[in-house]
């Protein structure tokens, strides 16, 4: 088997999680209490055993997950809530007081207490696994617990499995919308942590969530629970290949060797289509064209990002539903020449820029959600330079503060050294000059090939 170790920190790693959960029982026909659906067509080909593993109790499955987060109030929401019974309780784990948006709370005061209880879950996780794949870490990087536990554990994880996966899905802030006024300081500090032990970053961001929420699915007030079930989508799309049959299926490690041309260049964009609202879905036609067109376009795109004015390195489309290799082929053909203004390759990657998997499990969705159920989906995964733009941003934000050294004593007070701001801002203004060298060279080597 091919498992799977969800890790869920803070409130938004937890609640992206709660939805993640909820999908991935109604694509298994699985209960709240973990208990298999009496009516649920059941197959051999599917394999729930990817998030899920078997209770001692006849028919009861466990997913395979773990939530922490340094105060109480979230995980009792869940020890209290529909799936209440279907988590086992040593996988919640919580501790007495906040992380108070403070980097250094979450990773050297108060997140080293629950540093071990955290790892000894994640071993005996492990060794309940016949073929650990590897570990989705869902998580902001906004906030103190996401930010500072995340990176914390990261390191931990990156040591005692390091052969394994490790892919995050991470809440970057936003341009406009902002929960907190020192999020540039712990999003900067935990990225300099990212770089060095994760294998893949996807980068989500709530307002272009926001924004998909309000043009696409026309919801006026679109509150988290909307926005969690849209990345929900995407992280079924992504593992749709180990749990059903394909007709291309793609494993996880094919993502990283397909999207990471440099170990550092490991930040990706995600984008779904299609996102048709229940009241559009009998007036539209979705063809897998059509759907490969819209998953291009910025207003699909899950992170505020321009990827047009940069270059695309690589991209990986997951297509799953009623569809032949042949519609996706020509569909990708399509893309490679009616949008080559627009979808720019790298010269080195012109003619191989794209991997495709296909998958034949229908896309399902949440009863009383959203979105409209469709016959097809397709998720884009793309590594691009204009990325560069969202860590400009931060890079930008985090020096107007950094120059009056604004807030930097509640850092300090917690057992940080305040040249470890410096560290992690030349290391991710380093990583901004890699993607613009980058994209530079990808013009020089174009403009010598058009000169030849």
């Amino acid at each position: 088997m091919r498992e799977i170790i969800s890790i869920h920190i803070g409130q938004a790693g937890i609640q992206v999680g709660n939805s993640c959960w909820e999908l991935y029982c109604l694509e298994h026909g699985i209960d709240k209490d973990g208990t298999f659906k009496k009516d649920f067509p059941r197959s051999d080909d599917v394999k729930y055993e990817t998030f899920f593993k078997e209770s001692s109790v006849k028919d009861k499955v466990v997913p395979r997950s773990l939530f922490i987060d340094l105060e109480p109030t979230v995980i009792d929401e869940i020890r209290s809530g529909d799936y209440r019974e279907l988590f086992h309780p040593n996988q919640l784990i919580n501790g007495k007081e906040d992380a108070a948006n403070n980097y250094a709370r979450g990773h050297y005061t108060v997140g080293k207490e629950l540093l071990e209880p955290s790892l000894q879950r994640v071993r005996e996780l492990a060794d309940e696994c016949d073929g650990l794949q590897g570990f989705f870490l869902f998580h902001s990087v906004g906030g103190g617990c996401g930010s500072g536990f995340g990176a914390l554990l990261l390191q931990k994880l990156a040591s005692e499995y390091g052969k394994k996966s490790k892919i995050d899905f991470c809440i970057y802030p936003s341009p406009q919308v902002s929960t907190a006024v020192v999020e540039p300081y712990n999003c900067v500090l935990s990225t300099h942590s990212l770089l060095e032990h994760c294998d893949v970053t996807f980068m989500l961001d709530n307002e272009a969530i926001y924004d998909v929420c309000k043009k696409k699915l026309h919801i006026e007030r679109p509150s988290y629970a909307n926005l969690n079930r849209m990345i929900a989508q995407v992280i079924s799309s992504l593992t749709s290949s180990l749990r059903f049959p394909g007709q291309l299926n793609v494993d996880i490690n094919e993502f990283q060797t397909n999207l990471v041309p440099f170990p550092r260049i490991h930040f990706l964009l995600a984008s779904y289509a299609p996102l048709i609202s229940i009241e559009n879905a009998n007036h539209e036609q979705v063809t897998v064209s059509a759907i490969t067109n819209s998953v291009f376009s910025n207003e699909n795109l899950l992170a505020k990002c321009d990827p047009s004015t940069g270059k695309y390195m690589s991209c990986c489309l997951l297509y799953r539903g009623n569809m032949t290799p042949n519609e996706a082929q020509s569909a990708v053909a399509d893309i490679k020449t009616q949008k080559a203004k627009t979808v720019n390759f790298a010269s080195w990657s012109k003619g191989t820029g794209f991997k495709c998997g296909i998958n034949s499990s229908i896309p399902t969705v949440i009863s009383g959600g959203d979105m409209a159920k469709a016959e097809k989906a397709v998720c884009l995964l793309s590594n691009t330079t204009s990325i560069s733009q969202i860590f400009n941003r931060l890079n930008r934000k985090f020096l107007l503060m950094f120059e009056k050294r604004a807030f930097v004593h509640w850092y300090v007070g917690e057992g940080m050294e305040e040249g470890e701001f410096a560290e992690a801002r030349d290391d991710l203004l380093a990583l901004e000059k890699d993607y613009e060298s980058l994209a530079e060279d990808l013009e020089d080597q174009e403009e010598e090939e058009e000169e030849y």
